[in-house]
């Protein structure tokens, strides 16, 4: 079926390749600019949208083995997922269940055991707590009882997905409305972890809009890649999630093909998001490398974070194909920081100045209007289960 769906959306670029036309919106869509940086509009959003639904935490390739484990901080929770010795990834709240203290330092590693940096209270990779110091001076607890705190996880498509709130109601499936079948086809699980970089941007929806709008490329990256590119968007969705290729020739080739012989390789080019936070973009750098950019809110309203993923196809790299990853990643980083980020900063003090009431999105900028109409509806859902609700109701494959 996700074949199908990719054969289905290679013969609509085809037809506009060909036509030399674009899908376009029925209307101009206007969102009031304050959305952008009102206090209390931006803690709705944290508490229904952050705090609520999957949120894409890691890929399985930074846990390649069993013991393997990342600890991260995911919007101020400090997070430790692990790959247990059963191969299962579990996820917790990195917080001792004595004192409080983080039980293991940022980063990736290799550990049976977590032991607490302040008083050596020992937990293993499945959260129980094994061990305690002076045991017999501390008094009767149960340690059954005093484990990590659990949060819910799920792997899937070499991408895990998590809750950074205890007890939450998860269900990644129905969050990802069939597009977790779309994601297998990128191959994560068979890529190699090579590297990971972070910049500070804007408010975490403005740094989005510019993940999801080709409109810019060929005019704020003129210096850069932008030429190498045309602004038009042909635009697919699954719920919430989308996936973004232009009109482009090459596709033309494929017609000369049967069907049966169009490869997944050649299908799966253009830019895939995972709502809220999520961008995945491909790039040659001795071979195929992803790029994933992982958004989370800063402290404020007007701020963000992205953390730039990258994962290279198959084996891990030799030193001479490292070089050129490593020159791919500068680039990068250049182009995100130095030429959107950039831009989205101060796009960000202007904005606040409230000298205009309202951001314009144009019938072209499809992918912006679907964004801002499923952070609206988010953000009215009342409940968890009003949440859900909505991706139930989505459609799985939906040609815009």
């Amino acid at each position: 079926m996700s074949r199908e769906q990719l054969v289905q959306m290679t013969r609509r670029n085809i037809a506009h390749s060909r036509n030399g036309t674009v899908p376009l919106e029925a209307g101009v869509k206007r969102i009031p600019s304050t959305n952008y940086y009102d206090p209390d509009r931006w803690r709705v959003e944290m508490d229904r949208i952050f705090r609520r639904v999957p949120l894409m935490l890691g890929f399985s390739a930074e846990l390649p083995e069993p013991n393997s484990y990342k600890a991260m901080d995911a919007m101020g929770v400090p997070v430790v997922l692990v790959r247990g010795a059963d191969g299962v990834v579990r996820s917790f709240v990195n917080m001792c269940s004595h004192r409080g203290a983080q039980v293991v330092e940022q980063g990736l590693g290799t550990t049976r055991r977590f032991s607490c940096p302040y008083h050596a209270w020992v937990y293993d990779t499945q959260g129980a707590l094994v061990g305690m110091l002076d045991k017999e001076q501390f008094g009767e607890i149960d340690m059954s009882c005093h484990g990590l705190t659990p949060l819910p996880v799920a792997e899937r498509a070499g991408m895990i997905f998590g809750a950074i709130t205890p007890g939450v109601h998860f269900d990644v499936d129905e969050f990802l409305c069939g597009y977790g079948e779309l994601l297998e086809h990128l191959d994560f699980a068979n890529c190699t972890y090579v590297g990971k970089q972070s910049v500070g941007g804007p408010n975490w929806k403005l740094a989005y809009d510019g993940y999801l709008d080709f409109y810019h490329l060929p005019i704020l990256h003129r210096d850069t890649f932008g030429p190498t590119y045309n602004n038009k968007t042909i635009n697919d969705a699954w719920g919430p999630h989308q996936r973004n290729v232009q009109p482009d020739e090459r596709y033309l080739a494929l017609a000369e093909l049967p069907e049966d012989e169009w490869t997944i390789t050649k299908m799966v080019s253009g830019v895939w998001t995972i709502f809220p936070h999520v961008s995945i973009a491909s790039f040659d750098a001795g071979g195929k490398l992803f790029m994933v950019s992982q958004l989370f809110p800063g402290d404020t309203p007007g701020t963000s974070v992205t953390t730039q993923y990258f994962l290279a196809v198959g084996d891990r790299p030799d030193e001479e194909r490292m070089v050129t990853i490593e020159k791919q990643m500068d680039f990068l980083l250049h182009v995100v920081r130095d030429e959107d980020y950039y831009t989205g900063n101060r796009i960000q003090q202007a904005v606040q100045t409230g000298a205009k009431r309202e951001f314009v999105f144009g019938r072209n900028e499809g992918p912006c209007q679907r964004f801002h109409d499923w952070v609206e509806d988010l953000i009215a859902a009342e409940t968890i289960d009003d949440t859900y609700a909505l991706f139930r109701a989505a459609e799985e494959f939906h040609h815009p």
